[in-house]
């Protein structure tokens, strides 16, 4: 079951960029204890996303179409946030 924040991750991503695979993994129980563990049980995660949107564009830009979809939960309200964007037919 998904936490607040790792549903409106889930919604801002999917309204913005039509992923035809989306996995938002909460890695926060990994970094326990660590700079960034807010004790809110959300602070880090991992995105793999597909999007047609990501065709023909680069792995920078990829990084910045995701964290313009999210606005201010990248940095503000989550510490760590590792993006795994691809375009659907590429490898995994």
């Amino acid at each position: 079951m998904n936490g607040p924040v790792a549903t409106e991750i889930e919604r801002l991503l999917t309204a913005a960029l039509a992923p035809t695979h989306l996995a938002v993994i909460n890695d926060t129980a990994r970094h326990h204890g660590h700079a960034g563990d807010d004790g809110s049980g959300e602070s880090h995660f991992t995105v793999e996303i597909e999007s047609p949107a990501f065709s023909g564009v680069s792995r920078l830009e990829r990084q910045r179409m995701v964290n313009r979809a999210l606005g201010d939960i990248p940095g503000t309200r989550v510490h760590a946030l590792a993006i795994k964007a691809r375009a659907p037919g590429e490898m995994r």
